[in-house]
């Protein structure tokens, strides 16, 4: 079964990060860019943040606020949540699911290597499904059978 750090080594994307002095319009212009549904805050190069389109509804409704002029230090999650790179997908499922996330750090040796969101970890358990799949139907198949088949002439 394919662990946290198969599925970030399969990504296509790096982890897309903004500084914390960036606009939140400047962040929103890369994320749409990338097709992305959340971006990573970073400080002197580390991240300290995640600002994502669910947050983009709840900031839109708050008085006064402007993307062109809003700080996204202002606004990211600070209190950020990661999973160990030998994480399971079904132990990844169910931090999306039980935490009700839609994105996940992954670390590894007090690093994060990677930002998976929900899509991510799916997208590999269906894969990995199929996979089996196919390999049950090879085992069950009549060919298979045909390959057993008893002759009487065996010792």
């Amino acid at each position: 079964m394919k662990t946290a750090l198969d599925i970030v080594k399969n990504k296509e994307k790096d982890i897309i990060t903004v500084t914390e002095n960036s606009t939140i319009y400047d962040a929103l212009k890369i994320m749409v860019q990338n097709r992305i549904g959340a971006i990573l805050v970073t400080r002197d190069d580390k991240i300290v943040g995640v600002w994502s389109e669910r947050d983009l509804m709840e900031d839109t409704l708050k008085e006064g606020f402007d993307p062109k002029t809003a700080i996204i230090k202002d606004y990211m999650t600070t209190n950020l949540i990661s999973a160990p790179h030998g994480d399971s997908i079904y132990s990844l499922l169910d931090k999306f699911l039980g935490r009700r996330l839609r994105h996940l750090l992954i670390e590894k040796d007090g690093e994060y290597i990677g930002f998976l969101s929900t899509g991510d970890v799916i997208k590999a358990n269906l894969w990995d499904k199929t996979r089996e799949l196919k390999e049950l139907n090879a085992i069950v198949s009549w060919e298979y059978y045909e390959n057993w088949r008893w002759t009487g002439k065996e010792k």
